[in-house]
């Protein structure tokens, strides 16, 4: 068994993990720190959090050198 493959998903998946977690309390924090309801509450925090992932995401690949979503350009 190739442990190489298996040490390169374990670490995608503690990433993404790790992104889904800090974007939803950030997201969540700032919408409530607003006061905001109801469905204005529900859109915003569906757009901080897609932007608090991706820039989550972004961070770990810049800090610790992981390729999360590469497509083919480490080849």
């Amino acid at each position: 068994m190739d442990f190489a493959v298996v040490k390169k998903w374990l670490i995608f998946f503690a990433g993404i993990l790790c992104a889904i977690i800090i974007a939803d309390a950030l997201a969540n924090l700032i919408v409530n720190m607003a006061g905001m309801t109801g469905t204005v509450k529900f859109v915003v925090n569906f757009v901080l959090y897609a932007a608090i992932f991706f820039a989550v995401l972004y961070a770990i690949e810049k800090l610790l050198g992981i390729e999360f979503f590469g497509f083919g350009r480490s080849q």
